[in-house]
């Protein structure tokens, strides 16, 4: 198969994206450790990773099934307002995706069962797994029975950071540390760092999405960049203060620093209704948070 087949799908899943779980669950294990996994625990913490690429790449292929005629406006390059997909076979791989998600999580629980502790000290994994389901669900479903959370403006939105900010909580429950505080810390930052990135997505795709319930359609774009700017503010101090009560080491407070001062760019760019830009800014952020957060577990 050659790499223009590949490519539409690769687009599709978001697969470089999608990979950030992967590091998330890892960055979890390895926050709760204080190195990396091995033994039972590394092909645990492999089985989880696969487990929750599969499933983010699910969900995103997901959303742009559903968001179609959205996307025939903002995005029509994408590959299936483009054709460059089907309809069918875009069907076929989200329930391929979700099928290695589950099959991965089975893998996961099996080896586990034969460990100290077994299930009864695993199973803080699988339940962080289903609440991701969840929302998932809930999110994306539009049926009787849904939450409807796409279409309730900031309820989605802080479902999809709860579900991002998870991925770390699911990589610690998966060696058996799901109150690591190390691992609870980086799911704070991580989720606010998301919940302000969604906000300013939603500015920007406000012209493709007239007629949608998002924040920013219900507030406005200046209200909605003031509450994105808060979040962040919120934000620099969940990122800092792990530091000062110890959780890390205050000697690695340095290693933030790359990270606080993107974070700073933002505001400029929210103050000029660069709104691509300041996206763009709180993700690179966001990343220098999540390696400066590892770095200062493994040197510890």
């Amino acid at each position: 198969m050659s790499n223009s087949t590949f490519g539409p799908w690769i687009t599709l899943f978001r697969a470089g994206n999608s990979t950030t779980g992967v590091f998330g669950v890892f960055l979890g294990a390895m926050l709760a450790l204080g190195g990396l996994p091995s033994g039972d625990l590394a092909i645990i913490t492999v089985l989880q990773a696969t487990s929750v690429w599969a499933f983010m790449c699910s969900w995103n292929a997901l959303n742009d099934y559903l968001d179609l005629e959205i996307d025939k406006v903002n995005r029509p390059s994408r590959p299936l307002p483009s054709g460059d997909i089907t309809v069918d076979a875009a069907r076929k791989g989200i329930a391929a995706m979700m099928a290695i998600s589950i099959l991965s999580i089975i893998g996961s629980m099996s080896i586990a069962m034969e460990l100290a502790g077994g299930l009864e000290d695993w199973y803080p994994a699988l339940i962080i797994w289903i609440a991701a389901l969840f929302l998932l669900i809930n999110y994306e479903s539009s049926g009787g029975y849904s939450l409807r959370l796409k279409d309730r403006g900031l309820p989605g939105n802080l479902a999809i950071s709860l579900s991002v900010g998870m991925v770390v909580l699911f990589g610690a429950a998966g060696v058996f540390e799901p109150f690591s505080e190390r691992a609870w810390a980086m799911f704070l930052v991580g989720a606010l760092y998301n919940l302000a990135r969604e906000i300013v997505k939603d500015i920007e795709d406000m012209e493709g999405d007239e007629g949608r319930n998002t924040y920013a359609m219900r507030v406005g774009p200046q209200k909605a960049r003031n509450v994105a700017w808060i979040l962040l503010i919120v934000t620099l101090m969940s990122i800092l203060t792990p530091f000062g009560i110890g959780i890390f080491p205050e000697l690695h407070l340095i290693a933030v620093i790359p990270a606080v001062v993107l974070l700073l760019m933002v505001k400029p760019k929210l103050m000029t209704a660069e709104d691509r830009a300041a996206q763009m800014l709180i993700k690179r952020s966001m990343y220098l948070a999540l390696a400066a957060f590892l770095a200062s577990s493994l040197m510890a």
